[in-house]
């Protein structure tokens, strides 16, 4: 009874107000209990919803008055145009890798792992811990918690062949995330407006990184098994460049593994030119057919910056990666981390070194390897049987996507909106070349949600390139 009596108050209420002036008062909570027979608390909850509803403004002592109506003002930012000046030329770079799959695609474009491929339990347990413990409440050492520093050079050292000074904590740097070091990387030992050699195709936030940090990437040209030494060597001498970006194990997007004998070569090459190798280990943790062999694990005069990131195989939510330098060069990136964020977060940190040193995690990568050769080989049988015009240059024996050439005359942007339109998303390889692109190719990630759904996302790709040729 009480809510229905507010109800007509109200009703009568808004009729009046929309005829009412700005700033007129309404009549008083006692006349209007008067005039409806209403109690104090009916009338009092009508103006509640009145003001709720912005129509009234209600002045404690001295009444309730009917709002003014304020004109919409369009906002305007036209002096950041000027403060802003040109936009740069990378502004703008995003990865299609990083996009949100709606609900009921087939996401084959991501850049990160399904949930079930992740160690949620060892990841829940882990945190928990370390919300309990003093890393929760503490501030963390510049270059890392110690434990976490010991950890990542042990890794390292565990592959050091004999006759290699293998690191120590002390060349450690935590970083949160390895984007951040890339970035780091970059600026301390490449410098503004110097040339970057990086593979091509190549990691597009490596190319980003190296945009923002105002580096100039020279392309050099990698295939199924890595970069041509020769080639590289040219690129060296041709550019005077100082530093060579690459993936050495289960490259993105290309899944390319480099060879024991690849891989001294190219040392060799950077050693000659006194240079740095900035290598990329993010898939250390997702071999299939083959185990991860750092080319860091050969190198103690310093020439190897080494990254190497949890985030992926951990999990999203702990961002924790490394950076293992020698020499002034540490010292160098270290500054920058410093002056960029700090430190990181003690609270990951201890997550991230509980899961990698508990009994379970081994088990994990045990069982994720596994899970990953099943869908990887589903996606391909899926690609062969339905998209028989897709060249796969390389089986990877490790990573999470699988590289594929189009027929040449493909549009590869249509044919990506086309597949968006049938509810599978695909990555436009042209986001991982830093220059023009050599042909038109797709990445396809195989280790997102629901891989029984690869023939259908494969047969709709099918579908899609048919439609182009039939145009």
């Amino acid at each position: 009874m009480d809510n229905d009596s507010s109800s007509r108050i109200v009703e009568e209420l808004r009729g009046w107000i929309a005829s009412a002036p700005p700033g007129s008062r309404l009549p008083s909570n006692r006349a209007l209990v008067a005039r409806h027979s209403a109690s104090p608390v009916t009338v009092q909850r009508a103006m509640r919803i009145l003001a709720t509803q912005g129509l009234v403004d209600s002045r404690p002592g001295v009444g309730t008055f009917v709002r003014a109506v304020r004109t919409a003002r369009p906002l305007d930012y036209g002096w950041q145009t000027a403060a802003l000046r040109t936009q740069p030329s990378h502004a703008t770079l995003h990865s299609s890798a990083m996009r949100t799959a709606p609900n009921g695609t087939i996401a084959l474009h991501s850049g990160y792992p399904d949930r079930e491929l992740l160690p949620e339990r060892l990841v829940r347990n882990a945190l928990a811990r370390a919300a309990r413990s003093d890393a929760a409440l503490s501030r963390s050492p510049i270059s890392g918690l110690p434990e976490l520093q010991s950890w990542f050079a042990n890794e390292l050292g565990n592959v050091t062949p004999v006759g290699v000074t293998p690191p120590t904590a002390s060349d450690v740097i935590v970083l949160p995330g390895s984007q951040s070091g890339l970035s780091s990387v970059f600026r301390t030992l490449v410098g503004t407006g110097q040339p970057l050699l990086v593979e091509s195709p190549t990691y597009w936030g490596a190319i980003l990184a190296a945009a923002q940090s105002g580096v100039s990437v020279i392309p050099v040209p990698s295939g199924p098994a890595g970069p041509d030494p020769d080639e590289l060597a040219r690129a060296f001498e041709e550019t005077g460049a100082r530093a060579f970006y690459a993936q050495p194990n289960y490259a993105n997007p290309t899944g390319a593994q480099w060879s024991a004998t690849l891989a001294e070569e190219v040392l060799d090459v950077v050693r000659h030119h006194r240079a740095f190798l900035i290598e990329d280990d993010w898939a250390h943790d997702f071999g299939i057919d083959s185990d991860a062999t750092p080319v860091a694990a050969h190198d103690d005069a310093g020439h190897v910056v080494y990254l190497r990131s949890l985030t992926k195989g951990v999990s999203p939510s702990i961002r924790v990666a490394a950076l293992i330098a020698r020499g002034p060069a540490r010292e160098r990136i270290l500054a920058d981390r410093a002056a960029e964020s700090m430190y990181v977060s003690g609270l990951l940190q201890a997550a991230a070194l509980d899961v990698v040193t508990q009994p379970g995690w081994q088990n994990h990568l045990r069982n994720l390897r596994q899970q990953l050769r099943a869908r990887r080989d589903l996606l391909i049988t899926s690609i062969s049987e339905h998209v028989p015009q897709a060249h796969l240059d390389n089986v990877p024996k490790g990573g999470l996507n699988l590289w594929a050439r189009l027929p040449d005359q493909t549009n590869l942007q249509q044919l990506v909106r086309d597949c968006e339109a049938e509810g599978v998303l695909v990555a436009p390889g042209t986001e991982w070349f830093p220059a023009e692109p050599t042909g038109p190719f797709i990445r396809l990630n195989y280790s997102g949600a629901n891989p029984g759904a690869f023939p259908q996302g494969a047969r709709t790709i099918g579908q899609a390139l048919a439609q182009q040729k039939r145009a």
